[in-house]
């Protein structure tokens, strides 16, 4: 299966207190930067290319932080740290960024409080996985060149937080409005792609880039190639054999990988997944919240553990210590009787639904659509490769979806997903109650009231049925040691495939 803090209240929520463009192709691999202190080439594979790389669409860590970077960081203690930006200051009114000078995109373009802007706005106002969180922002003011004023519709302390996950990267401004950036993309990262280096769907190629600010002593490799190997047992002879560095793998290639002196694995929480019932609007086949509490009941997350040695069942997203875990919520325990009382009281409509599922979660999805058959909820998994998965599973075109969930604060995931206009709520749907308990939550900003009315929150959404079936799970890294050196997660919790990039240094070097 290819997604803390440990205070009452995060560490991140408290801080709310060349002038000519280039091509890509040109911009990679140029004699200059080979006398640096980069060199060698990381192959590193997760599996299944993004299908867009526009900011705000779904890509997966490993990927999205090749090419482009955040405004800010969490570092290992969950501390808000500097990225784009330096600084920051925040009211319930407004966050106020002051941008590092000397940056520039791939593409020469410069970073700057307009291209902040354009970033933010495109995120917020496109159909992207990522909206929700960014809807608080009513309007941005590029103050000066360095300064970036995002104004605020209310509080949202965990805005800069959000600002730090693979939501919202910064990609070129010139590229965002040409729209190529979704099959081009373009950061300010150490690594530019280059197109003319790679192959379509198969490697994508990345040239340090000798614009970067950090300087090529921040980074060990010259060149990043990104592979979408998608069958873990070629990834792992490939491993073997150097062909590629690192790899995302799984238990079942431990045997293979403890057996050879040179690799190594590493594994990290990174996973959070639980169904959603996304068709329940008016008439829609998960509307009765009866039928999604038997639907909840009849799911059995022992049994889903046990496809996954790492999978750790659990009652609701967010775990003790952190906001918005609520104690008195205890989950939905596999009862068959329970979910036939249900659906009987339900009037035991019929059901029928699609799923959408991808090499890396369909014996998931397969058990969820037994275990619903047994009370009659019909589900039916459609495979698909991993670029069609990750921007259609939820779309609104399925009724079940399987989501990986990886918001860090409870505002987050409330705007993701259960908000009327969330992007993760296809149905637009969200009952008074809910609303109520939010917008409350909400407007407590940063106070001490806050963290019990989140509580209040998340106890709805479980009541209410609108997922459940939790599991949390390790994310699994493999390298080879006669390549690549100093392999450790990244600090950005609850990505998959988070690689330290910047960290990772040729073998022998």
């Amino acid at each position: 299966m290819k997604s803390s803090k440990n205070s009452t209240k995060p560490k991140a929520l408290a801080l709310a207190s060349v002038a000519a463009v280039m091509v890509l192709a040109g911009c990679s691999g140029n004699a200059a930067s080979q006398d640096k202190s980069t060199s060698g080439t990381l192959a590193a594979n997760w599996g299944g290319f993004p299908e867009s790389w526009a900011p705000g669409a779904e890509m997966e860590a490993g990927y999205m932080r090749v090419p482009y970077e955040n405004l800010v960081a969490l570092d290992g203690q969950g501390e808000i740290t500097p990225m784009l930006a330096t600084k920051w200051e925040q009211t319930d009114k407004a966050l106020t960024l002051t941008l590092r000078e000397g940056v520039t995109f791939h593409d020469g373009t410069p970073f700057d409080a307009d291209a902040v802007k354009v970033n933010l706005e495109s995120i917020r106002d496109g159909k992207t996985a990522y909206a929700g969180p960014l809807k608080v922002i009513e309007s941005v003011d590029a103050v000066d060149a360095h300064t970036v004023r995002l104004n605020l519709s209310e509080p949202s302390p965990s805005l800069i937080t959000q600002l730090s996950t693979r939501g919202a990267p910064m990609g070129s401004p010139k590229a965002i409005k040409a729209g190529t950036i979704a099959q081009t993309p373009v950061g300010t990262g150490p690594w530019a792609y280059d197109a003319k280096s790679s192959t379509k769907g198969t490697r994508m190629t990345f040239e340090y880039y000798d614009g970067y600010w950090g300087g090529a002593d921040s980074v060990g490799f010259q060149t990043v190639e990104l592979y979408a190997i998608p069958e873990d047992n070629a990834a792992t002879g490939a491993l073997a054999t150097g062909e590629i560095s690192l790899t995302d793998t799984e238990t079942t290639q431990f045997s293979r990988i403890e057996s050879n002196a040179s690799l190594k694995h590493l594994s990290y929480p990174a996973i959070r997944n639980n169904p959603m019932f996304f068709d329940r609007g008016e008439g829609g086949a998960f509307e009765d919240v009866r039928v999604r509490q038997a639907a909840c009941y009849a799911l059995n997350t022992e049994e889903i553990a046990k496809l996954e040695p790492d999978f750790k069942v659990r009652s609701q997203h967010f775990s003790e210590g952190e906001p918005g875990y609520n104690p008195d919520v205890t989950g939905y325990t596999h009862d068959l009787a329970k979910a036939e009382a249900l659906m009987a009281e339900a009037g035991n409509p019929e059901v029928e639904v699609e799923m959408i599922a991808a090499p890396f979660n369909e014996k998931q999805m397969q058990v969820y659509a037994e275990q619903l058959g047994k009370i009659g909820i019909k589900v039916s998994v459609q495979p698909a490769a991993p670029p069609q998965y990750f921007s259609q599973w939820n779309s609104g075109r399925y009724g079940l979806g399987l989501g990986s969930n990886d918001e860090l604060t409870p505002y987050d995931w409330y705007q993701a997903w259960f908000a009327e206009e969330a992007p993760g709520n296809p149905a637009h749907v969200e009952s008074a109650e809910l609303k109520k308990a939010a917008d409350a939550a909400i407007a407590a900003g940063a106070s001490d009231e806050a963290d019990a009315l989140w509580q209040d929150v998340t106890k709805i959404i479980s009541d209410e049925a609108l997922t459940c079936a939790h599991v949390a799970g390790e994310e699994l890294i493999a390298w080879n040691t006669k390549v690549v050196t100093d392999v450790k997660p990244s600090t950005q919790p609850w990505e998959t495939n988070a690689i330290d990039y910047k960290a990772l240094r040729p073998a022998g070097k």
